[in-house]
């Protein structure tokens, strides 16, 4: 069933100035939504339809009539895709709850949404604003029944449930706060020497939905960096995924823990990660961070991205010396500066990747890979390293809905520390320039995130 709603901050922004034009009288939108995840667990908007006031056949402070003419626009707008239409309207007094004019109301419209547009389950749906931006949403099914959205989501620097009132408080590292992750479900795509550290930290703030992705095995290498792995996993080769989902049913036996033993490229993967309420990427390569943040873009939902690196020098002996240890975390949110505009995935990059996958003789001339620029370690000893940067990435997620910093969040778009130097730098979205995002709140319709080759070919063949 659906559980959420999700819409960015820019989108809440243009959907309050609708509803609330500062005359005191109650205003009118339409919100075009896109299910996700494999069995719609997340509603996002798609667009917003814009009521004007003048098509309205009359507006008090406690009653709107709205214009038919609109509502067939929206529905033309939305068979195309079958989207779900939620016809929302502000509460200018406060008052936050449906009232019994909205129940009636919705007792003769949303019957006539289901006529022009079938669906099964849960679909079409009502949503009331009040003044501070707070938001309730239901959804109904052609039959009649009602389900209640638990968790509206606004997603920008900060994420905020505004299912409560804009004013009140939690307390960052408290109790509410665990009890606020129990209803999230968090991504961890990289199941390795960062992903696990990530995946221990949110199982043991109680997160209560984990999605692990990772397509590889446990080897012997990997033991001196990969959390709550023995030397049993390594000896049968076992999934990393299993390994961890294993080990997190020990110590967190109320985190409910789904595997995908498979590729973040693949078609199965990206549907249940759209699942999530938040993206860790884990991963080591530019394909697959390419990927993530089309799922953050095309899902809306907001992705922290980590990794590490150890660059080396040389002397005039020639002798290898270590020049730095750094780590980086960036906060993206879906329609921000992505890692492709802050250069974290290149063209060039992604072209290297191909070869080495593709042409490999052609590519070790290019590429330098593992955790050690410039030497070749087949077990690298860093977890230390990695323990750092994956506690400051579940900290940026903190800050993100329970903010602790003293200037907010907008400053901190990307941290970036040098132990060897002592330092760490912050940037904000203004050093970094911003493409425009086509494919916005696209959702998974196919093809799945705009590319050709993740189309559904058992639907391309039954065409």
């Amino acid at each position: 069933m659906t559980s959420s709603l999700t819409l960015t901050e820019v989108q809440h922004a243009e959907l309050k100035r609708s509803l609330f034009p500062g005359d005191g009288y109650e205003s009118a939108a339409i919100l075009l939504c896109r299910f996700n995840g494999p069995t719609n667990e997340r509603l996002i908007v798609s667009k917003i339809i814009n009521v004007p006031d003048e098509m309205c056949a009359k507006r008090t402070p406690k009653f709107i009539s709205w214009s038919g003419q609109c509502i067939e626009d929206a529905i033309d707008q939305a068979e195309q895709h079958a989207d779900a239409i939620v016809l929302i309207h502000s509460h200018p007094g406060g008052m936050f709850a449906f009232s019994t004019v909205d129940d009636e109301s919705d007792a003769s419209t949303i019957p006539a949404l289901f006529s022009a547009i079938e669906a099964d389950g849960f679909h079409h749906g009502s949503a009331i604003m009040i003044p501070d931006g707070s938001m309730k949403a239901r959804l109904y099914r052609s039959s009649g029944g009602v389900q209640s959205i638990n968790r509206i989501t606004r997603v920008g620097h900060d994420v905020i449930d505004i299912t409560k009132p804009l004013s009140t408080y939690v307390m960052p590292f408290g109790s509410k706060m665990t009890k606020s992750f129990a209803y999230q479900t968090a991504c961890v795509i990289g199941v390795s020497g960062t992903g696990t550290l990530v995946a221990e930290l949110l199982s043991r703030k109680g997160v209560g939905h984990l999605i692990l992705f990772d397509f590889d095995a446990m080897e012997p290498k990997n033991l001196n960096r990969i959390v709550n792995s023995t030397t049993s996993d390594a000896e049968k080769n076992r999934p990393k995924v299993e390994m961890m989902a294993a080990a997190i049913k020990r110590y967190a036996p109320h985190t409910t823990v789904t595997i995908v033993d498979a590729s973040i490229e693949e078609r199965e993967a990206i549907i249940a990660a759209s699942a999530a309420d938040i993206l860790f990427s884990c991963v080591d390569s530019m394909a697959g961070r390419s990927i993530v943040e089309l799922i953050c873009q095309c899902c809306v939902i907001p992705m922290v991205d980590l990794g590490v690196t150890i660059p080396t020098r040389k002397d005039v002996e020639g002798n290898t010396h270590i020049a730095d240890v750094c780590g980086r975390v960036d906060y993206v949110r879906p329609d921000g500066p992505s890692l492709s505009d802050r250069q974290v995935v290149t063209p060039e990059g992604l072209r290297r990747e191909y070869l080495l996958r593709n042409a490999p003789d052609a590519a070790q001339k290019e590429i330098e890979a593992g955790y050690i620029k410039g030497v070749h370690e087949e077990a690298p000893s860093v977890m230390a390293l990695n323990m750092r940067v994956a506690g400051d990435a579940v900290m940026e997620w903190i800050s993100r809905q329970f903010g602790y910093r003293h200037e907010g969040n907008q400053p901190y778009a990307r941290t970036v520390f040098s132990l060897a130097g002592g330092e760490v730098d912050y940037d904000s979205e203004a050093s970094f320039s911003v493409a425009d995002k086509p494919e916005l709140a696209r959702g998974l319709i196919e093809p799945l995130l705009g590319i050709p080759g993740l189309a559904n070919t058992e639907l391309e063949d039954a065409v």
